[in-house]
C-alpha cells in the first residue's frame, strides 16, 4: 500500500518563510511525478506545483511563481516546497501528490495524481 506523508506546515507570519515535505513509500516508484496541490476554506482546490522525476519539467502557478520552490530527491522518494514571502492568502490546507499524470504545455500544466497525502495546515498568524 503506497503510503504518503507531508510534515512542515505551522503557523507563520505574512513575510515568513516555510518547508514542507513530503514522502512516499510502500513501492518501488520510478519516473513518477511529484507536487503539491492546495485549498483554502470555501475555496477549490488549487494546483500549486509539480516536478517531473528528472526535475527538467516544473510548474509552478501563478500565485506562488517567484516565492514558491519545489524540489526532489529520487534516492529518498521525497519532494520538498520551500515557501517564501507567505502571503495571507496563502493559509491552506497543502497536499502532497505522488505519481499519475502530469504534463507541461505551452502555457501551463495539468497534475491528476495517482496517490494523495493527508494534507498539511499552513496558516498565516499575523
Amino acid at each position: 500500500q503506497v503510503q504518503v506523508a507531508e510534515s512542515g506546515g505551522g503557523l507563520v507570519q505574512a513575510g515568513g518563510s516555510l518547508t514542507l515535505s513530503c514522502a512516499a513509500s510502500g513501492r518501488t516508484f520510478d519516473g513518477y511525478a511529484m507536487g503539491w496541490f492546495r485549498q483554502a476554506p470555501g475555496k477549490e482546490r488549487e494546483f500549486v506545483t509539480a516536478i517531473d522525476w528528472s526535475g527538467s519539467s516544473i510548474y509552478y502557478a501563478d500565485s506562488v511563481k517567484g516565492r514558491f520552490t519545489i524540489s526532489r530527491d529520487n534516492a529518498k522518494n521525497t519532494a520538498w516546497l520551500q515557501m517564501n514571502s507567505l502571503k495571507p492568502e496563502d493559509t491552506a490546507v497543502y497536499s502532497c501528490a505522488v505519481d499519475g499524470e502530469y504534463r507541461e504545455y505551452d502555457g501551463g500544466a495539468y497534475y491528476y495524481p495517482a496517490y494523495w497525502g493527508q494534507g498539511t495546515q499552513v496558516t498565516d498568524s499575523s
